[in-house]
């Protein structure tokens, strides 16, 4: 029954949503704090701190939203992420994506429905390998490059990518944070996970391209011939060959014991991490013996000078999802002399203006300094540290405080109990509304995680039958993938991401735009999708 606390726990929720989707930067008359900025990072954890305030939840459900409740733990998902995470970023820094991104253009040739076919392969081979994220990372760096040099209309090749990217995350379990969440959530192994999902994958993939390709048709977007090709030996932009193998070792290996160990009832995160950290260890010795060793530390500039015009300065990177938040922008490191041009250039500001401290000035030249010779020394580790998704951990925990928050004032019975209603517990009607209320809520949920959260929890507690519940399970893992593929750029972090990349390379993607052109692959994958998901229930049960 509501009373007044479930009500405002509900539009607190809803206000908090509204800031992740759009954010805000308020003024305040406080001079520590000039400006109050509202966003994915910051309107989740104010909405916890005004609920518990307002005695809306409890300690108790705070602490169930970061330990986990019906069987979801959220610091497994966190850790077994960033631990696959970590060793495909570091994978990525040696090179090899790009590597392979210019064997797909030699192979291309200048055909150019031929090279927009294979890059869409090629980036859906590596997206169900590596994740979304660290293609939308070096990916969208590429095409922006690659576009560039080759006199093309970018959109068409972006789209194809982040369509690509996010599609292609839905086969393994640790692709999408999501995955893990639907894993936990409704039990389903690991392995189980790839074998339901592999068909409604291809039924998307396929359609999704055609979709594109019927979108993009005309000549300016992608012209039969292509005049301008870059042509680059892929070894030449290989930076780490024997970090590339390594790398690929390593993450290859610890994909297929995950699998096998989740059989077994085991925690993933128990073999991801240990990976991750012989990952570290190996990166750190890799790079001591590289710096120390110049003849071999010199082979990562050999060949690539030409193609460096695409890759941003990755020691001195800047989140994009900072830029994208409209927060401060974060200090880049300055040398000395740069620190000196930012002083007073006229006699009368230097008058007015408050005097410099030497000695702080040294203080900070020389953390400076050693900031510096750091990332040079280890620059494999200190070039990935940026890259990797950090807003993600505050974000997830709120979240599932949040929905805990929603439980607590049962307001997760009063959404099972609709559910029921409208579906009677029958499979069909199940996969379908949980199918398309996932991909609408990714867009109004604040990201797919807060949707995959929420319907997990709902689906959960409306016990429906054993067939009705894997088919709802599978439902969602479809929509929280492809959901990313949708109206706003917050229905992913792949989406703020790849925004924040594009802002940073000059490329502004207006919100209309980006609707307009996810609209019909949208439509066509959630239909396909779902209808293959229908068609695999109807064969097992």
């Amino acid at each position: 029954m509501t009373n007044g606390y479930s009500i405002a726990t509900l539009v607190i929720f809803i206000f908090s949503i509204a800031f992740v989707i759009q954010p805000v930067s308020i003024p305040t008359r406080i001079s520590a704090v000039p400006r109050l900025h509202l966003n994915l990072t910051t309107a989740p954890i104010l909405a916890i701190a005004i609920l518990w305030a307002a005695q809306c939840i409890n300690p108790t459900v705070i602490r169930d939203g970061i330990v986990g409740t019906d069987g979801v733990k959220p610091y497994n998902i966190l850790i077994l992420f960033f631990s696959l995470a970590y060793m495909a970023i570091t994978l990525d820094v040696t090179g090899i994506l790009q590597s392979a991104a210019f064997w797909v253009s030699n192979k291309g040739g200048s055909n150019g429905w031929r090279l927009y076919f294979y890059f869409y392969i090629m980036l859906t081979l590596l997206s169900v390998l590596l994740g979304n994220d660290p293609v939308i990372l070096s990916g969208t760096a590429f095409l922006v490059y690659y576009t560039h040099a080759s006199k093309l209309e970018p959109m068409p090749w972006l789209m194809a990518e982040f369509a690509a990217a996010n599609t292609a995350s839905m086969v393994l379990f640790v692709g999408n944070p999501t995955n893990v969440v639907i894993c936990e959530g409704f039990s389903v192994n690991d392995a189980a996970f790839t074998a339901y999902m592999i068909l409604p994958f291809i039924a998307c993939n396929v359609v999704c391209f055609i979709a594109l390709a019927g979108q993009f048709r005309d000549k300016k977007h992608i012209p039969p011939r292509l005049v301008d090709v870059p042509k680059r030996d892929p070894r030449s932009v290989l930076r780490d060959p024997i970090g590339a193998c390594v790398g690929s070792l390593l993450l290859g290996s610890a994909l297929i014991v995950c699998l096998v160990v989740s059989f077994f009832g085991i925690d993933v995160w128990k073999i991801s991490l240990p990976f991750a950290f012989t990952k570290f260890i190996f990166d750190i010795a890799w790079d001591h013996y590289k710096h120390t060793h110049k003849t071999q530390a010199s082979s990562r500039g050999q060949g690539t000078e030409d193609v460096l015009d695409f890759v941003a300065d990755e020691k001195a990177a800047i989140d994009p999802l900072e830029s994208t938040f409209d927060t401060e922008p974060s200090m880049t490191l300055q040398t000395a002399g740069d620190r000196t041009n930012a002083f007073p250039a006229d006699e009368e500001t230097a008058v007015n203006s408050p005097q410099p401290n030497p000695n702080t000035e040294l203080r900070h030249a020389k953390i400076r300094a050693t900031i510096s010779r750091l990332q040079s020394h280890f620059d494999t580790f200190f070039t990935a540290l940026p890259r990797l998704p950090f807003a993600l951990v505050p974000f997830a925990f709120s979240q599932f405080i949040l929905i805990e928050a929603l439980a607590h004032q049962g307001w997760v019975d009063v959404f099972a109990n609709w559910l029921i209603k409208a579906t009677h517990k029958e499979m069909y009607p199940t996969i379908w509304l949980v199918g398309v209320l996932g991909v609408i809520l990714c867009n109004l949920s604040g990201t797919n995680i807060g949707a995959t959260i929420l319907l997990t929890k709902i689906v959960r507690a409306s016990a429906l039958p054993p067939h009705s519940d894997r088919a709802a399970a599978i439902a969602l893992a479809v929509a929280s993938n492809i959901g990313a593929v949708s109206f706003t750029f917050s229905a992913s972090l792949a989406g703020l991401l790849w925004k924040g990349i594009l802002k940073q390379k000059g490329i502004t993607v207006k919100q209309l735009d980006f609707a307009r052109w996810n609209c019909l692959p949208l439509l066509v994958m959630t239909v396909a999708g779902l209808g293959v998901v229908c068609a695999e229930m109807a064969v097992l049960y």
